[in-house]
């Protein structure tokens, strides 16, 4: 981890003036931590404590607490407040906007397992009411250790329904493997399509849709069918899941062959 000398913190940070982290859950914990490793004046509150003297407040609370907490800090006269939450726009913030705060956004896009996860090059959507925020939203995270890039305030949604396919319901696709295994009489799931899952994750990372195989790559209709029996015999809650995915295999495998000469 870096560490930034005193005169490149971000503007309007200061040991008088440190960043406040308002949140004493997983990523308010983590990025505290960061910050401490990158010595960047912090102070670490609840989200009932107050936020006096703070060059900027983040927010690190569900998002729907979000606007009953900016409320609450609203008059503390914060210069900048923010918020980590990766759905939510900046309008959440509006009561310390019409205060006067400037006010951002810094989702980083990863997953929080617990308060001491690292995020030294992780990737962070940012977002800006004016130039001042944006600025101070992307030097507070690179700051931090994190790769900073902009998401339009109307694709926040889109945006985080993305990061919510690729990490959430990876954890469930990946749970109910590991059932269907359970179920027909196979021990330790999780640790025998550990493997699969982690290796089918670095090819993806390093190929792209080339990485797509198995059956429906291979154009096995048949061995797809005999999955579907299967699924109906002892997992039948699966077989709308497993028929959604499977068409939407079908399709990356068809654009892969096709897509370029279309």
């Amino acid at each position: 981890m870096r560490e930034l000398e005193r005169d490149s913190l971000p503007s309007p940070l200061s040991a008088a003036n440190p960043l406040v982290v308002v949140g004493r859950g997983r990523v308010g914990g983590s990025l505290v931590k960061a910050a401490e490793l990158a010595r960047i004046p912090v102070r670490h509150v609840a989200g009932n404590e107050p936020v006096e003297g703070a060059g900027a407040a983040l927010i690190c609370v569900p998002d729907d607490s979000i606007g009953e907490v900016c409320s609450r800090l609203a008059p503390s006269g914060a210069p900048l407040v923010g918020h980590v939450s990766g759905a939510s726009t900046l309008d959440v913030l509006s009561p310390a906007a019409e205060r006067g705060a400037a006010v951002f956004s810094v989702h980083p896009l990863q997953t929080f397992a617990d308060a001491e996860t690292p995020v030294e090059g992780t990737p962070a959507a940012i977002a800006g009411s004016d130039d001042r925020a944006t600025d101070f939203a992307r030097s507070l995270a690179e700051a931090l250790g994190m790769r900073p890039f902009e998401v339009s305030e109307e694709s926040r949604a889109a945006y985080h329904a993305a990061a919510a396919i690729a990490s959430n319901l990876l954890v469930a696709l990946e749970e109910s493997a590991a059932e269907l295994l359970d179920r027909i009489g196979v021990d330790q799931g999780r640790e025998l399509l550990a493997p699969l899952v982690l290796r089918t994750a670095a090819n993806w990372a390093e190929r792209g849709p080339a990485a797509l195989t198995g059956p429906i790559a291979r154009g096995d209709r048949a061995t797809v069918q005999r999955h579907r029996v299967a699924l109906a015999e002892s997992a039948p809650e699966h077989v709308r899941m497993y028929d959604a995915l499977a068409m939407r295999a079908e399709a990356i495998a068809w654009d892969a062959v096709h897509g370029e000469s279309s």
